[in-house]
């Protein structure tokens, strides 16, 4: 909500006003505003994708709204599938079966864990974002800058963690 050039819904404004300028240009026959239609139809599938962008990394989500910690069963699941895969690795090596098992047992608890806390940010991220878009309208008409200020704060925070979850679950089903 506070950087309206990465907005999803300024995208969808400007992806509009774009096709309305272009049919406009068709109906006149004026290729300058066919031209800067395209331009801004353009720049709204620009916008859109930043809007949509982002990542995890070291126990934090980052996206075009900010920086937000992430669930802690995130990271320790991640480091309970490296540990398990190393141990069914090196049990491979040696011939140890129970090693071999212990590792597996740990990296299936581990994708589990992160899973886990993947959803429980995804939840709480979209329940934020949908709370802070309600309180900061509700602030913005009785006026209150401070309480809608922290509404966009927690909006832009449920976005940041709605979109490393985002992120990760689709690197995993790829």
């Amino acid at each position: 909500m506070t950087d309206k050039q990465t907005s999803t819904l300024q995208s969808y404004v400007d992806k509009a006003s774009g096709i309305a300028q272009s049919a406009l240009g068709s109906l006149t026959g004026n290729t300058a505003d066919k031209a800067q239609a395209q331009d801004k139809k353009a720049t709204a599938d620009a916008k859109h994708d930043v809007s949509h962008a982002g990542t995890s990394i070291g126990g934090v989500s980052i996206s075009s709204s900010g920086v937000a910690a992430n669930d802690p069963d995130r990271q320790a699941g991640s480091w309970d599938q490296t540990i398990g895969s190393s141990k069914e690795t090196v049990g491979n090596l040696l011939g140890a079966e129970g090693l071999k098992k212990e590792g597996r047992e740990q990296n299936a608890s581990g994708q589990a864990r992160e899973a886990g806390g993947q959803i429980s940010d995804l939840g709480s991220g979209i329940a934020d974002r949908a709370k802070g878009t309600v309180g900061g309208a509700v602030a913005g008409l009785t006026g209150d800058k401070e309480e809608k200020a922290k509404r966009e704060a927690q909006h832009d925070t449920g976005k940041t963690l709605q979109r490393g979850a985002e992120s990760d679950i689709n690197k995993q089903a790829s």
